[in-house]
């Protein structure tokens, strides 16, 4: 649990005592600038590496089995690998404003390749599931000189799509393949052998970096639509490293890692923070979680590797409780730990119940670089909530005008939008285009999200003011996928929409109002949409035909609407079988002022002595849901 002398270090201070708002006061009287010991990511993993040298950085598993023996990365062969890997860049021309891109599984390279980026240049590691037309946009975008890729590797069709995509990108100089050959009269040449001529003890290009210098580029707004990209400074991912490793635990250990390294919660969250900590990364597989045996297996990798922190999206924590525990030890985890989209609270539960261990919800979003609020693990944790702001960040539910401006602060318990300012919020996307309703004020980067906060200044998200799905932490852009429906001479109109899901969080639906006198039927509108979707997890999983989609006044979509039928349409799905013989039921679901929408079960009939069994049932149904819920009987 944080040793001083990785504090002294990085953070510079002995774990402080932050119970209070008085207490964190007092710690920000001191100014984050004096606290911080690297003004570059290449200086955090130099100060994580010197906790011990040969210690391992990275254990790196195939097929997530704890009985296999793992490929061993220690702190000096990560920072020896990471120097020879920008050393290449260099040698390409890569200079401090050029952009490497990654298209990578978690492989060791993937770690060298990306803060090697960092080192010389500008990093920006994308979704590889992505189609190529995407994946062609994006890297456009970035202004991408060199690619780093994956070969031609049996279930893998990364080198495909760069064979697809390497002539629409005229920025792009070079190509480094991992697990391929080289074709250097192509400009196509092989990772491995190629950083293994470089030095190792230094970086040729001499560069000093500096804490405002660009870091990288990180892709969000959903699987489809205009490519959009945030731009890192070191600042904002040193902030996420030092932040973490002063309220979580820290320093030498494992942790189980699953995420990929394009999302920033896997590339600063669970990579940067503990690695500048002198924390041993376990990666599960080259897919991660994705890995069917991450999840078969996972207490008896909690077993093997003995993690303190066991962190994940909602998702994998929901899935990890369905295992059996059996008689694995799994005594050294003291907290849980999840963020990408809300932690249902009967998860929590269970996590508190069964491994006696806090759960720690975090909150944040790639313009924040990821976590700016948790459960503070001082304080009293309510589970549900978002917990407050990490020290010099600051959060807020504000009132913003028809322009998303800043017209004035809630009340305590108001719902409105949230905002977000600190050292890790990025200045502004790539493209100006982005900027426009990006603050609500200058430096409060508006989260799109809704909320409130409590009268102790907890932070309890709500809903979101944009449109974004998230299913299973993966954010889906419907406007893409609406397009696709209109496209189609039966649909008159379409709008998608998340419907709540117990283990995905969300999953996307469409409201279909047809032409006069269409016939389609809802497995041909599936078909057409798969057909012209590119990323699976966008295809709706229900279509709902109705008469008119609900317009707003001036004829927008009225979504709301929409995702409270969608709701009340699943809880119906899942409580089908429970009314007793005799007995009635009918859900609704609506805005309510606290929790932002609110099922409720009305039962009629059903015998007092049966109450208490039934509303159980009901609980142990709806309480994974994000949504509340509340019992009516008749």
């Amino acid at each position: 649990m944080m040793p001083a002398h990785t504090l002294d270090r990085f953070v510079g201070d002995q774990p402080p005592s932050l119970t209070t708002a008085a207490d964190v006061a007092r710690f920000e009287a001191t100014p984050y600038q004096d606290r911080i010991k690297a003004n570059s990511v290449y200086e955090a993993l130099q100060l994580g590496a010197a906790v011990n040298p040969q210690a391992a950085a990275l254990l790196c598993l195939a097929r997530a089995d704890p009985d296999e023996t793992p490929v061993t990365v220690s702190f000096a062969q990560l920072m020896a690998r990471v120097n020879q890997t920008a050393n290449f860049f260099h040698q390409l021309g890569v200079g401090a404003n050029d952009v490497v891109s990654l298209l990578m599984p978690l492989l060791p390279q993937t770690f060298f390749a990306l803060y090697g980026a960092q080192a010389v240049g500008i990093a920006n590691p994308v979704n590889p599931l992505l189609s190529a037309a995407q994946l062609a946009a994006i890297l456009r975008a970035a202004n991408t000189k060199v690619l780093v890729a994956l070969g031609p590797v049996p279930g893998s069709d990364i080198w495909d799509k760069v064979q697809q995509i390497r002539h629409l990108l005229p920025q792009l100089k070079a190509i480094v393949v991992v697990h391929g050959a080289a074709d250097e009269a192509s400009a196509v040449y092989s990772f491995d052998s190629s950083i293994g001529q470089q030095p190792a003890d230094r970086l040729l290009s001499g560069r000093t970096i500096a804490a405002s210098d660009t870091a990288g580029y990180f892709h969000t707004g959903g699987t489809t639509g205009t490519p959009k990209l945030v731009r890192h400074t070191h600042a904002n991912q040193i902030y996420q490293a030092w932040a973490l490793g002063l309220m979580l635990p820290s320093g030498p250990g494992n942790l189980l890692f699953g995420l990929p390294l394009f999302h920033v919660g896997g590339a600063l969250t669970q990579g940067l923070a503990p690695l500048s900590a002198g924390t041993t990364l376990v990666l599960l597989a080259p897919s991660g979680w994705r890995e069917p045996n991450a999840v078969r297996n996972v207490w008896r990798l909690v077993q093997r590797y003995r993690p303190e922190v066991f962190g994940g999206v909602p998702t994998v924590l929901a899935a990890a409780i369905q295992v059996p525990r059996g008689d694995a030890d799994t005594g050294s985890i003291v907290m849980a730990s999840g963020g990408g989209s809300a932690i249902p609270v009967a998860v929590g539960k269970h996590y508190q119940e069964q491994l006696k261990v806090p759960v720690i919800e975090v909150y944040g979003m790639t313009e924040t670089a990821s976590v700016l609020t948790l459960a503070y693990p001082q304080r009293p944790v309510r589970l549900g909530s978002a917990g407050h702001a990490l020290p010099y960040s600051r959060v807020r539910v504000v009132k913003v005008d028809a322009q998303g401006q800043l017209v004035g602060d809630c009340a305590v318990n108001e719902i409105g939008v949230v905002a977000m300012a600190g050292p890790g919020v990025f200045s502004g996307y790539l493209s100006e285009v982005h900027n426009q309703g990006a603050f609500v004020a200058p430096g409060w980067v508006n989260s799109g999200d809704l909320g409130r906060l409590d009268e102790d200044g907890y932070l309890w998200l709500t809903g979101r003011a944009k449109d974004l799905i998230i299913r299973g932490g993966h954010n889906i852009d419907p406007m893409a996928i609406e397009e696709v429906f209109f496209q189609h001479p039966d649909v008159a109109l379409a709008a998608v929409v998340g419907e709540p899901d117990p283990y995905a969080g969300e999953l996307p639906v469409a409201y279909v109002q047809r032409k006069p006198g269409a016939l389609v039927s809802t497995d041909a509108l599936i078909d057409f949409v798969r057909e012209r979707t590119p990323e699976r997890a966008a295809v709706p999983v229900q279509v709902y035909f109705i008469d008119a989609v609900p317009l707003t006044a001036v004829g927008k979509v009225f979504k709301p609407a929409l995702r409270l039928d969608a709701a009340q349409r699943a809880v119906e799905r899942m409580l089908a079988d429970l009314p007793p013989a005799g007995a009635a039921m009918t859900v609704n679901a609506a805005a309510h002022a606290v929790h932002g929408g609110l099922i409720t079960v009305r039962f009629e009939g059903v015998a007092k002595s049966a109450r208490a069994a039934l509303a159980q049932q009901v609980d142990s149904r709806l309480d994974p849901l994000v949504m509340a819920h509340h019992i009516d009987w008749a």
